[in-house]
């Protein structure tokens, strides 16, 4: 008889930005890790964290997760985390010197797209560099994205 495992599946979503999407355009992405304690880990894996308000900043060589809202875990002894706290991304430098340089130019942020755990259970964040989209460029992307729904369901009708 088979044992079923108790690993985490790969790619394990435990917050997502979809609001990143439509208010910036992703110039890149970079995958980092996060250093968390037990009740935030145990907190990301409940799937009760938000990151929709949430950037990355650059702070004396070191990059951090700023405004992430990871909810106490109700099963944690009395000392437990900060729900806004600033949260430390691990990065090489020069990935840390490519985001700060980014940061410097107009118009760009840092921005955490998803937190997720990948096949081995490490809680990792995908951040993007990103330009912020004009309120044009919001009204066009959906009129493409609502395009393209349309010609999908003609295609689907047709054949």
């Amino acid at each position: 008889m088979a044992r079923k495992s108790k690993k985490q599946p790969a790619g394990r979503m435990a917050a997502q930005n979809r609001k990143a999407r439509h208010d910036y355009h992703i110039v890149e992405k970079l995958e980092a890790g996060l250093v968390l304690t037990g009740s935030e880990v145990k907190s990301l894996r409940a799937g009760r964290a938000s990151i929709g308000e949430a950037y990355a900043d650059v702070k004396d060589g070191e990059i951090f997760l700023r405004n992430a809202y990871i909810p106490e875990y109700e099963g944690a002894h009395v000392v437990s985390h900060a729900p806004r706290g600033d949260r430390k991304l691990l990065l090489h430098k020069r990935e840390i010197a490519k985001l700060w340089d980014a940061t410097q130019r107009k118009g760009m942020t840092v921005v955490p797209l998803s937190i997720y755990f990948n096949e081995r259970g490490i809680a990792k964040a995908e951040i993007g560099i990103a330009e912020g989209k004009k309120h044009y460029d919001k009204r066009q992307t959906q009129k493409d994205r609502d395009w393209g729904r349309q010609k999908q369901r003609l295609l689907r009708d047709r054949g």
